[in-house]
């Protein structure tokens, strides 16, 4: 059965504000798991707990909370589920234009309109912006309209002027997606994710979309900037990433969990995608942890 997905999020701010800001604090049905976009920028705030990012041609995984910066259109999947096991999750969503079309034009808006800018690549920021922010940003929910759109552009300009963190697609792929893409590329994600664990042929992941192979692969490339079996790996990898943070599985066994089938070639990949071999990230993240 074809799964059906909101392409496009309509999203309504609350009476009297310009602003939408919510508090998700159980499994988020408003923020859609699939792919999807809108036109406002979005602001994700996850107070702890561990999951994946996938915004844009972007995959990887976040552990003990997350502070993302999503440019308007950008497409992109929720960032948090029943697994997630965070605390809350606070979504600051707005338009570009909220304030007027010429607000961001101000001088004194410079700094702020070029990072509103670097934005539509997406933007995920550091432990220490996000431990002196994500604060800030859960206090949105106790104030006032006014005193909220305020506090929000103190929030813009404290994120515009942070150096603590990184650009998520830094190639600049074209990332704005019609409708049809949109919806094309929902159906091979949630393939995906639902089969990564086993071989995905490519004459199989065609037939999902009704293309040819050759026709799959220009097209796959061309919207993602990456061939199919990359992605594939990306993806098992940020799913190893988040197995090796979990103590009770050795790394045999989350090289077969992640959909590799042969040892060796998963710790190539896995050096590749992360610049440390399986055991070394485990290390370092249970350094973290303590």
């Amino acid at each position: 059965m074809m799964k059906k997905t909101p392409l496009f999020e309509s999203i309504a701010p609350s009476h009297g504000s310009s602003l939408s800001v919510n508090n998700f604090k159980s499994v988020n049905s408003e923020n859609p798991a699939s792919w999807h976009y809108h036109p406002e920028m979005e602001i994700v705030y996850v107070n702890g707990g561990s999951g994946k990012r996938h915004i844009g041609n972007h995959i990887s995984y976040y552990n003990d909370g997350d502070l993302i910066f999503i440019g308007a259109n950008l497409p992109h999947f929720g960032f948090t589920d029943r697994l997630t096991q965070n605390k809350s999750e606070v979504v600051i969503q707005a338009r570009e234009d909220f304030l007027g079309s010429n607000f961001f034009d101000a001088p004194e808006m410079a700094t702020v309109k070029q990072f509103l800018n670097r934005s539509k690549q997406g933007i995920v920021f550091h432990d220490e912006t996000k431990e002196r922010v994500g604060p800030k940003i859960e206090a949105l929910l106790e104030l006032s309209t006014f005193d909220r759109l305020v506090a929000f552009l103190k929030i813009l300009q404290e994120l515009s002027e942070s150096k603590d963190y990184t650009v998520l697609n830094a190639k600049n792929v074209i990332l704005e997606s019609k409708p049809q893409d949109t919806a094309r590329l929902d159906t091979i994600y949630t393939f995906v994710s639902d089969h990564f664990t086993r071989a995905i042929m490519l004459e199989e992941i065609a037939d999902k979309v009704s293309m040819t192979e050759q026709a799959f692969s220009r097209y796959f490339k061309n919207k993602t900037g990456k061939t199919f079996t990359q992605f594939v790996n990306e993806y098992r990898l940020v799913h190893a990433s988040k197995l090796l943070a979990e103590e009770h599985l050795s790394i045999t066994d989350v090289c077969f969990e992640s959909g590799f089938n042969n040892f060796s070639h998963f710790n190539k990949k896995f050096r590749e995608f992360t610049g440390k071999s399986p055991s070394q990230y485990r290390n370092e993240i249970k350094k973290v942890l303590t």
